[in-house]
């Protein structure tokens, strides 16, 4: 494995030394927990890092009135801690603000060391906690943009549909099984990755909702099951027919046109002729002719549910183009 800084280990080691400097130059007592906070609450996108300086913001606020009843009313004795924690645990969860059980110990152990509860400590606490999470919610505003990672997704999995298809028309016309299949397992790891990508990219931003790409890549990823359906038709087909033939031309017309412009009404229009040509041809005469035809009556089927699922993609597109627009105005 390469080593490497990313732009995340970037704004950690920044955000921390300078949440640290800021609270020593304050005089806060613990000052290199802002450091602490900041780290913890530096995240991938920006509304994971809203979200988790929010939890911890609320539990580490609620750690001090908690502290305040159970040492004062109790003692300073790791035990109460023990005790605390068993009641301060549950009422985080409670609150669904899990993510700052941790951030939170800290500030409990502080005022368990300084054996004593005061106004001064408290707002020391709080200036710690208002610094570190302040700083790491300011390193997250910028996100570097992943559209031309994204893009490149897109082509090869574009690029890998292509050939996946035009193996499919090599086999139904020549009958060439020599083909090794690794464009399958490639498109599969490329479909998740870019999934992943494009989520992230959804949750860094707050005021716009682009899920453009997202949609995009789960379109793929339903087009690229019906693939994976129909591979095993294709390879089972022993016998060459007519009909074969023609789902040979369609697929390799299909996998030239493999973009993502909206086109898919075309070819579902030309499926639905050929599947009348089908109609009004003869019938099989054995039969292995009338299972061959039968399956390749399922694959045309097959590849209309493919062609649907691209056509409703854009159709839901255009809708939220159209929505923006009239935001906009």
């Amino acid at each position: 494995m390469k080593f490497r800084i990313g732009y995340r280990t970037l704004k950690t080691a920044v955000g921390t030394a300078i949440a640290i400097l800021i609270a020593q130059q304050l005089g806060l007592h613990n000052f290199a927990s802002a450091g602490i906070l900041t780290i913890l609450c530096i995240q991938v996108t920006k509304r994971r890092s809203l979200r988790t300086a929010w939890d911890r913001f609320l539990a580490c606020v609620l750690a001090m009135p908690f502290s305040a009843v159970f040492f004062e009313r109790i003692s300073y004795h790791p035990i109460v801690i023990g005790v605390m924690l068993f009641f301060f645990i549950p009422t985080i969860v409670m609150l669904k603000a899990k993510d700052g059980v941790v951030t939170s110990s800290v500030i409990i152990l502080h005022i368990y060391m300084a054996q004593k509860i005061s106004m001064d400590i408290f707002f020391n606490e709080l200036g710690v906690i208002v610094i570190g999470i302040g700083v790491a919610l300011l390193m997250n505003l910028y996100m570097p943009s992943v559209d031309s990672k994204l893009k490149n997704y897109q082509v090869k999995v574009e690029e890998n549909f292509k050939i996946i298809l035009c193996e499919m028309v090599r086999y139904l016309r020549t009958g060439d099984s020599t083909w090794d299949g690794k464009e399958i397992t490639e498109c599969s790891q490329l479909l998740d990755e870019a999934k992943t990508l494009a989520f992230r990219d959804v949750e860094n931003h707050f005021l716009r909702e682009d899920t453009t790409y997202f949609h995009y890549f789960k379109m793929r990823e339903k087009q690229f099951e019906i693939i994976e359906r129909v591979l095993p038709m294709v390879t089972s087909l022993t016998k060459t027919v007519k009909q074969g033939k023609m789902v040979a031309e369609f697929l390799e017309e299909l996998s030239l046109n493999i973009h993502p412009g909206n086109t898919a009404h075309i070819y579902i229009e030309k499926l639905r002729e050929m599947k009348k040509e089908f109609e009004e041809m003869e019938l099989p005469k054995t039969r292995e002719e009338f299972e061959t035809r039968a399956a390749l009556l399922q694959l045309v089927n097959e590849m209309n549910e493919y062609l649907i699922i691209k056509s409703s993609f854009k159709a839901k597109k255009t809708r939220m183009h159209e929505k923006k627009k009239i935001e906009a105005n």
